[in-house]
């Protein structure tokens, strides 16, 4: 679910690193994030030599790096795919942790828990469900968020 260096690693163990990675294949986008953020902790590197290292292009790995940060290995959920989180990843904590927990529990796919996230947003557009109060907190409205990036709203469901 993440990589973690087993120490320091030097610059040259860090680059073979990312070349396998990306020899790995499409399912390695946990790693190649987690990777990129301790390549630009510990070496200042951006993104061109993990382009020629793994054959992804920039936005892919931008993409990586930001779902990686956004989600601590630990709320990572084993049972749910990459691209979930990335769906989620937006959203503040514990609004990503509902979400994640309800993909989870009623075995929602990827295009699933977009569908309801984009019902959610019309249904608030449309102004139903919305009192006006900040649906930002979990606590203001049981049934209303807005996303702190975008200022999308999303429904929360039970």
């Amino acid at each position: 679910m993440g990589w973690v260096p087993g120490g320091e690693v030097g610059l040259a163990e860090w680059s073979a690193l990312g070349r396998r990675f990306g020899e790995i294949g499409r399912c390695s986008q946990w790693w190649l994030g987690d990777w990129i953020n301790y390549g630009n902790a510990r070496f200042g590197e951006r993104y061109t030599r993990a382009v020629k290292l793994t054959g992804y292009d920039v936005q892919s790995l931008m993409n990586m790096v930001y779902v990686a940060s956004r989600f601590d290995i630990s709320r990572r959920r084993e049972n749910l795919s990459w691209s979930h989180h990335a769906t989620v990843a937006a959203l503040d904590v514990a609004i990503q942790d509902h979400w994640l927990a309800r993909a989870s529990a009623d075995k929602l796919s990827v295009a699933d828990l977009r569908a309801e996230l984009r019902g959610r947003r019309r249904a608030l557009k449309a102004g139903d469900g919305n009192d006006g109060s900040d649906p930002s907190t979990p606590d203001a409205d049981a049934n209303t968020v807005v996303c702190p990036t975008c200022g999308g709203s999303v429904p929360v469901s039970h």
